[in-house]
């Protein structure tokens, strides 16, 4: 495995490797399949493959008809595409009839860089955890994205996957333990934990290293699953810590922060934080810098740790 790999990247390498073990999966694209990383499926298998053009819409409407059908459908575009452009047909077409699609959107948040601020959505876990029965998954790296797909697939019903479009660390080892719906408890701590999901787990890790050299203990959970979110890890982190900060490349209005504190006020309050975007549109930059500027780096998540204890 590759120190840094997009979780796009890993999606279509996964996605190759599970049609030839599934001859019922069909994957589909809005004309986005070299950015989406779909194309390499289209190679292998082109009589599993269709391009539906510049046409989100259709795009699901005919995911839901394929997989009612019987078929196991991938179907990808942009994140701000598929939760945007397209939420109605998903929450009608998809989510009110549990059909077997998995609507895999790349190019999620901040991260999406150059492309600005019509392309940067941060609303999109918020949308999706909102349609009774859809899974909601975002994965941390190439081998979280790579696994967590393949129990997608095997999975029956709807499923939203949000990808990325730069290279991120690959820190999970290939041989992992990691179970969708699960929680993963990457580093031990006693005196907060930092609840993060997506690219920002790499981010709260740094973030406790940093921290530990202050003599602060940070325990890192990675929430790949948003919904259904792992309740007992988080009661857990709760009960065992003085505070809990949640970190994610989304609003901080709708997402993570708020799936966590759901549980956290019905079971066990603690003092919280949230680090994400803060209710604003984002602006054309290099991914790093956009970061930094929104407050989405180790250094904010540091500081919002110290802001509750």
């Amino acid at each position: 495995m590759a120190d840094k790999m997009a979780t796009r990247q890993a999606y279509g390498k996964a996605l190759v490797e599970l049609g030839a073990k599934n001859p019922n999966l069909v994957v589909m694209d809005a004309d986005l399949s070299k950015s989406t990383m779909t194309a390499e499926f289209g190679k292998a298998y082109p009589e599993r493959f269709f391009n539906m053009g510049i046409a989100e819409q259709n795009l699901y409407g005919a995911a839901a008809g394929l997989a009612l059908s019987g078929k196991v459908v991938c179907a990808s575009t942009f994140a701000m595409f598929a939760s945007g452009r397209a939420f109605e047909i998903i929450r009608n077409s998809i989510g009110y009839t549990r059909a077997n699609v998995k609507i895999c959107a790349t190019h999620a948040g901040i991260t999406v860089g150059e492309d600005g601020a019509s392309h940067q959505t941060f609303e999109d876990i918020a949308l999706m955890r909102t349609i009774p029965g859809m899974t909601v998954i975002n994965p941390s790296d190439g081998v979280s994205a790579a696994r967590l797909l393949e129990q997608a697939v095997a999975m029956n019903g709807p499923c939203y996957v949000r990808l990325g479009r730069a290279a991120v660390p690959v820190f999970y080892d290939e041989n992992a333990e990691i179970t969708l719906g699960k929680a993963n408890t990457v580093r031990e701590g006693s005196d907060v934990t930092v609840i993060a999901t997506g690219i920002m787990v790499n981010e709260a890790v740094i973030a406790a290293e940093l921290l530990a050299s202050e003599g602060i203990d940070v325990r890192v959970i990675d929430i790949h699953t948003i919904k259904p979110i792992d309740e007992a890890a988080i009661i857990k982190a709760a009960e065992e810590t003085k505070a809990i900060v949640t970190a994610e490349e989304h609003s901080v209005i709708g997402g993570l922060g708020s799936a966590v504190a759901d549980v956290v006020v019905k079971n066990r309050p603690v003092k919280m934080a949230m680090v994400g975007q803060k209710d604003t549109y984002g602006e054309s930059g290099k991914p790093d810098q956009l970061k930094e500027k929104y407050g989405m780096t180790a250094n904010d998540i540091a500081e919002a740790v110290k802001s509750v204890i």
